[in-house]
């Protein structure tokens, strides 16, 4: 059987500035907004759980930048500022096995079988588990914590906007993936934003 690192996690709330590898529950992301005639009408997502991909250095330099108040000729500085920070999904990985942790939004994905007729690991169960499949990341959080093996799927990263994100941090923050974890999503995230697109790939999964 193959066996994943579980991921170390930091349940530090007391922090107040958000950070790399921060999880938040229950987190609201506005997928449209339709205007018809004096109605509008909000489509949103509640995801059960999102981990922060945004750089640490960027997220401290706006937290600072939001603690100084000062205002320089009738402005106020905001070099530093950030506009929104980029988040991806956790998904459940029983329900990502079976191409269903997204059926809420009646959308069906695809299926990764773990075993073979004779009882082995097939190969796509071991890459994912095993963090060799480029667009995805298996996190375990062991038998102690709240949340369950989750899939992080990098082709589903969005922006949620930063003062939200303060807002709810109170109430909605999980725990921290420790840096040297953290550090590795990074690096397989920038990877995975580098690669080269070409025409006509047969396999839609890449």
């Amino acid at each position: 059987m193959t066996e994943a690192h579980v991921t170390i996690i930091e349940i530090d709330k007391t922090y107040p500035h958000l950070s790399q590898g921060d999880i938040f529950k229950d987190v609201e992301y506005i997928e449209s907004v339709k205007v018809c005639g004096n109605d509008v009408e909000i489509s949103k997502i509640i995801f059960p759980y999102v981990v922060v991909l945004t750089q640490d250095c960027d997220l401290l330099q706006d937290y600072k930048t939001r603690l100084d108040k000062k205002i320089v000729g009738g402005l106020v500085p905001s070099n530093n500022v950030i506009v929104s920070v980029l988040v991806t999904p956790l998904y459940n990985a029983a329900h990502f096995l079976e191409g269903a942790h997204l059926s809420e939004l009646k959308k069906s994905m695809v299926k990764i079988n773990r075993y073979k007729k004779k009882g082995e690991e097939t190969t796509d169960y071991k890459r994912l588990v095993q963090n060799e499949t480029p667009r995805y990341h298996y996190l375990n959080f062991g038998t102690e914590f709240e949340i369950a093996p989750s899939i992080v799927d990098f082709k589903h990263y969005f922006s949620l906007d930063a003062e939200y994100l303060y807002a709810i941090k109170k109430e909605n923050f999980v725990c921290k993936i420790s840096e040297i974890y953290t550090v590795d999503i990074s690096q397989r995230f920038a990877s995975y934003l580098s690669r080269v697109g070409l025409p006509d790939i047969a396999d839609e999964r890449c």
